[in-house]
C-alpha cells in the first residue's frame, strides 16, 4: 500500500536455519570451541514481577523487576572420536566453567546470514553423557544446561 509504514514480513525463516557455537573458558588462549551444536532451548530474558496494590480501590501499579535470564540447554549427537577428548573437562567444569554460546542465522541455503548473532554467556550447570538402551537404534546425543549469568548480546 502506498504511504504504508507497516514492514512488509516476507523474510521468515526456519528452526534448522541457525547455528549454534559452544566455547568452553574465558579470554582468547584459554578457550575451546566445542563447535556445532543441533538443538538449543531456553535463553529466554524474563523478569521478575513486582505488582503494588495502593489503596482506596485505584488500579494496580506495575513496578517492573529483575532481569531473570533462564537457561540454556542444549544437543548434539555423541562424536565418539571428537567429544571424547573434552568430557573429563565438561565433567569437571560443571558448576564452575564458563560458557559462551553464539547463534547465527543462516540463509535458506546454508550460509550465515548477515553480521549479527546473539550471546549468552554463563556457567556450565549440568551435562548429560547420552543414555545407552539395547533396544533401540536412535541418535545418542550429549546434553549441556548453561546457566545464563546475564542478558544476551545482538552484536
Amino acid at each position: 500500500m502506498p504511504g504504508s509504514t507497516t514492514p512488509v514480513r516476507n523474510q521468515g525463516t526456519r528452526a534448522d536455519t541457525w547455528t549454534i557455537i559452544v566455547q568452553l573458558g574465558t579470554g582468547s588462549g584459554n578457550m575451546t570451541n566445542l563447535g556445532v551444536w543441533d538443538k538449543k532451548t531456553g535463553g529466554d530474558l524474563d523478569s521478575d514481577e513486582v505488582k503494588y496494590y495502593p489503596g482506596g480501590m485505584v488500579g494496580v501499579e506495575a513496578l517492573g523487576g529483575r532481569l531473570n535470564p533462564t537457561n540454556l540447554t542444549l544437543q548434539r549427537i555423541y562424536d565418539r572420536v571428537d567429544d571424547a577428548q573434552y568430557v573429563n573437562r565438561l565433567f569437571n567444569g560443571v558448576g564452575n566453567e564458563s560458557v559462551t554460546v553464539t547463534q547465527h542465522p543462516m540463509n535458506l541455503d546454508g550460509s550465515l546470514y548477515g553480521p549479527k548473532r546473539v550471546i549468552w554467556t554463563g556457567v556450565l550447570k549440568r551435562v548429560r553423557f547420552p543414555d545407552v538402551d539395547s533396544e533401540t537404534t536412535g541418535a545418542a546425543l550429549i546434553e549441556i544446561e548453561v546457566t545464563v549469568n546475564a542478558s544476551p548480546t545482538f552484536a
